[in-house]
């Protein structure tokens, strides 16, 4: 029920701001139309692509530190981002005939999810949860923020280094832009891997945030409009197997994907204040675990034992934990996400 809800109400936004926006009923010139093909056409390929990841044997490792009603979870298969990813990119790359700011736009996206890959593979074939060491994806992850600021620089978009926010409030940041660029990808695909934890989690908040960004951006930038629709639609439809209880996994190799398409359209865009907002449930997944490791370590006896502000991190889990159910978790995140997404559309719209 909680994947027809979200599927409804992107679906929804997306049909009324179509009407709004007055977009005409063309395939490449609407949120709608992008979104539901590439639903239908993630659907039809989990159809294959599940039995196939599992037949490759590709099941989860679940860590022994985590809940412990995860450990059935086991042995589902995961790099779900092999399938959906893809269909979202090639869908964008048609409808857009590959412009320029999608093909830029596709391209951090797809080196996320190669980084992602990466680890999802050291991870299966070590049978452990230690995937690539931490600082070789950190170096990889700023390595391609460093690549695509580059574009952003020598493509001419030097019109973007101030940052504005609503009710007409502006910062310039004028060359630490730059530093912002390269932060903002790293921060956001860590954090939608963070937010990677429930069943439905991630695919659900994060259609409702890229659809988002499709309202946002598409008087600015059709073609990132159509990338960001059909992002959604793939979270969508891999979310008919995502669903509790999971077929499949989108693993690092979807989360971190989505996390650099998300930074490249809020970059390109300037809609870096609509991203923060929208990105509201990431933020939280984030916050509760630097909080989480920075108090431990502050409250460290001599024994090397520090206290816990959470009773586990990411903070999705310390519901858990605290008796909520993996159902009402999601629940009650997307009804947050639902509500940050009217806000981000509210405040940047209509009060810029």
């Amino acid at each position: 029920m909680l994947a027809v809800a979200v599927t409804m109400a992107v679906v929804g936004v997306a049909i009324a701001f179509d009407w709004i926006l007055g977009h005409p009923w063309q395939v490449n010139q609407t949120i709608a139309m992008p979104l539901l093909l590439s639903l239908l056409l993630t659907i039809i390929a989990g159809h294959w692509a599940v039995p196939f990841l599992l037949a490759l044997k590709t099941g989860q490792i679940i860590r022994e530190e985590g809940p412990q009603s995860h450990q059935i979870k086991a042995g589902t298969p995961t790099m779900g981002g092999l399938f959906f990813v893809p269909v979202a990119v090639i869908v964008t790359g048609v409808m857009t005939q590959a412009s320029g700011v999608a093909l830029a736009a596709m391209g951090l996206t797809l080196l996320y999810g190669g980084v992602g890959l990466l680890d999802d593979w050291r991870v299966i074939q070590r049978q452990s949860n230690k995937g690539i060491s931490p600082r070789t994806k950190l170096l990889l992850q700023v390595g391609g923020a460093i690549a695509f600021s580059l574009w952003l620089l020598i493509s001419g978009h030097t019109d973007l280094t101030t940052i504005h926010f609503a009710f007409g409030w502006a910062i310039p940041l004028g060359i630490l832009f730059w530093l912002v660029a390269i932060f903002v990808p790293v921060a956001q695909s860590n954090a939608t891997n963070l937010t990677d934890g429930l069943d439905g989690l991630a695919a659900g908040t994060s259609a409702l945030t890229f659809v988002g960004l499709a309202v946002l951006t598409a008087e600015q930038s059709p073609d990132l409009m159509v990338f960001s629709a059909c992002m959604s639609g793939a979270c969508l439809g891999f979310l008919c197997y995502n669903r509790n209880p999971a077929a499949v996994f989108m693993g690092d190799t979807g989360s971190l994907a989505i996390g650099g398409g998300m930074a490249a359209i809020a970059l390109m865009t300037g809609q870096l204040f609509g991203l923060f907002i929208l990105s509201g449930i990431f933020f939280a997944e984030s916050l509760s675990v630097i909080a989480q490791v920075s108090y431990y370590k502050a409250t460290k006896d001599e024994a090397g034992t520090g206290k816990r502000l959470f009773k586990m991190a990411p903070i999705h889990h310390h519901f858990e934990l605290s008796g909520w159910s993996e159902l009402t978790v999601v629940g009650v995140f997307y009804s947050v996400a639902a509500v940050l997404l009217g806000m981000a559309i509210c405040l940047c719209m209509y009060f810029p």
